[in-house]
């Protein structure tokens, strides 16, 4: 037997779409000014390159000539890049600190904030979902897995703001700056944060994809259809 259950509020629901197409733009538009100094590199000892290659945006980049067309047209944008920047970082900021207030005030925030078994839980999640284990994980609103990655959002959103106010204004805001280790400091681990972003998102669409259509209409239309079967007893089992 079918039935449906309520799963999130109305105010969860216009948080997360609202900051899904700002975190976008902030990451379209940051991504434009690193660009202008792309100072960051991967691999170890002598073995470095950039996070970004000419490659990547210059199909047919010579670098010898120097010729090749921007597969992107990133180059030469950073004052667009700043200007959305510092105009969506409102919409960012002020979605971000009203989902925390409500969640505080509601008390949703019993269903993220991790517990004690949520990291046993989140292990077990991960090991079910790469069919390592059979082991369903227990069902409620969120599981370890979920809160861990929630709460972590929460604060990686909180960690981006500070660094980027201290990057936006290293002098009027030196205290902060000097707190974080210095404007490269603050620099560096504001990218960082945007990159666990971006890996953030990529998992969480997989996730939603695996999931399935429930799953997505719960969050449009705050009600999911679960599954129950009658016990033996009389009473009602849930098992979806």
């Amino acid at each position: 037997m079918k039935r449906i259950e309520k799963k999130h509020p109305l105010a969860i629901r216009w948080f997360h779409w609202i900051n899904f197409p700002v975190l976008c733009v902030m990451i379209w538009s940051g991504l434009l000014i690193y660009w202008a100094n792309d100072v960051y590199h991967i691999g170890f000892g002598h073995y470095r390159f950039h996070l970004f290659p000419d490659a990547f945006y210059h199909p047919g980049y010579n670098s010898v000539t120097g010729k090749g067309h921007a597969l992107y047209n990133l180059d030469f944008r950073l004052a667009q890049g700043m200007a959305w920047h510092f105009t969506f970082l409102w919409f960012f900021a002020i979605n971000g600190i009203c989902y925390v207030l409500y969640t505080a005030l509601s008390g949703e925030w019993k269903h993220i904030l991790p517990g004690k078994q949520s990291l046993k839980e989140a292990v077990q999640v991960v090991l079910h979902d790469l069919h390592l284990s059979k082991k369903l994980p227990p069902r409620r609103k969120f599981n370890g897995a979920q809160q861990i990655a929630y709460t972590s959002i929460i604060l990686m959103g909180f960690g981006s703001l500070v660094t980027g106010l201290a990057i936006y204004k290293p002098t009027q805001e030196a205290w902060l700056t000097e707190l974080l280790g210095g404007y490269g400091m603050a620099r560096f681990l504001h990218f960082w944060i945007t990159m666990g972003f971006v890996a953030f998102f990529f998992v969480h669409i997989m996730q939603v994809v695996r999931a399935g259509w429930n799953n997505f209409r719960a969050m449009v239309t705050g009600y999911e259809i679960v599954t129950v079967e009658e016990t033996t007893s009389g009473q009602q089992e849930e098992i979806a």
